[in-house]
């Protein structure tokens, strides 16, 4: 059973001494994997508890605040632009665990529509997404988080197209699409990164033309970096994505992956397997029957795609060898950003842990992993803390 907002302000009390709860309010909504509230102290001051609500997202949990730390003291040495959680203090459980406690990270949730090209928010959000794939692999080891190589990463996407195949609900030719991409060793050439694992509109937190915090680190990994730019490569504006990912190449160092955005391509597709696959393994027909329209969707849009230009169009295009190499996937992919490779999005769930299609977050409603106050409850800026806050 849900905790009440009163029983998470009571623990906010107990994690930290002295704090005199006078307002609290529900987030949008905690997930199942843990219960969140936002609790207002007799300073204005915002405060997000998180209480787990398994042993599993417990473990989860502890292994975050290690991690958060280590993100913390990236913070302070300027080797990240922008904020992250700190926890600061906790309170057991009866069950057994930890409910954390860290001031509210200011900001609001991203918008994709409102991205435009140029230096301003898009090249905001291309430096962060380099500098947090920039960051030691060891501050994800070290806190015990999962670590792939190149090999493991790719047999584990495999291993999602061969059980999608056997539910006999996706589209021939996209499978034989899916699977000339596994196929091909040069694709998955790449470093492994610290990646975020499961970017969302609602998890990016902005303030004008700037990155001010990114949320929810649970699902940090050593792994692709293509995973962390596949969100935006389907939903963001076409115009927005170019800025992106100038800004993404030119904050990396020694940046030499081509395929990279290749491979994003292909794990914003896949997220609709994912999606398919959840609603066959919880007997949910609603989103078996959403996931194949939308993967048939994509079968169209990719068969259009795929064939060739007319020659009149070939002769007059753009010269593709004279373009920057993270930009001609791009460009050849452009038919697939219509109607459903932006529902991709909706769909975008890299985790056991999946709303259902109307719970899906949407580029205007926070995903139910939000920690922020609602849209008709806005936080002013005095009332969120400052970055040192805590």
């Amino acid at each position: 059973m849900p905790r009440s907002p009163l029983s998470l302000a009571a623990l906010a009390t107990v994690a930290i001494p002295g704090l005199d709860a006078v307002d609290v309010r529900a987030a949008v909504a905690g997930g199942s994997e843990f219960d969140v509230a936002l609790v207002i102290d007799a300073a204005r001051r915002r405060w997000v508890v998180r209480a787990p609500t398994s042993a599993v997202a417990g473990a989860a949990l502890e292994a975050e605040v290690v991690l958060l730390e280590a993100l913390g003291a990236q913070v302070d040495a300027g080797a990240l632009p922008f904020e992250v959680p700190r926890p600061v203090g906790f309170a057991h459980l009866p069950e057994g665990g930890r409910a954390a406690v860290h001031a509210l990270v200011p900001g609001h949730p991203l918008v994709l529509s409102a991205l435009g090209p140029g230096p301003g928010l898009s090249a905001a959000l291309g430096r962060a997404l380099a500098a947090l794939h920039e960051l030691p692999t060891s501050l994800v080891e070290n806190a015990g988080m999962p670590a792939y190589e190149p090999d493991e990463y790719r047999a584990r996407r495999q291993a999602e197209v061969d059980e999608a195949a056997r539910t006999g609900k996706v589209p021939t030719a996209l499978l034989r699409r899916w699977e000339a991409q596994l196929e091909d060793v040069a694709l998955w050439r790449f470093r492994p990164t610290v990646v975020h694992g499961d970017l969302t509109t609602s998890h990016v937190l902005v303030d004008g033309d700037d990155v001010t915090g990114v949320l929810d680190w649970g699902h940090a990994a050593v792994a692709d970096p293509a995973d962390d730019l596949a969100w935006l490569l389907v939903a963001a504006p076409p115009e927005a994505v170019e800025s992106i990912l100038e800004a993404y190449q030119l904050r990396r160092t020694e940046l030499t992956d081509p395929y990279l955005t290749a491979r994003a391509m292909l794990a914003g597709e896949l997220a609709l397997a994912r999606w398919l696959l959840y609603g066959v393994r919880t007997g949910r027909p609603d989103v078996v029957d959403d996931a194949v329209a939308m993967l048939h969707d994509l079968d169209a849009q990719t068969r259009l795609a795929d064939e060739p230009a007319p020659e009149s169009e070939r002769d007059g295009g753009v010269d593709d060898a004279a373009a920057p190499e993270l930009s001609v996937p791009i460009r050849s992919a452009s038919a697939q950003r219509t109607a459903a490779t932006e529902r991709i999005e909706l769909a975008h769930l890299t985790h056991d842990e999946h709303p259902t299609p109307d719970e899906r977050p949407t580029q205007d409603e926070p995903s139910a992993k939000d920690e922020h106050p609602t849209q008709d409850e806005p936080a002013t800026a005095d009332d969120h803390p400052t970055a040192a806050a805590g």
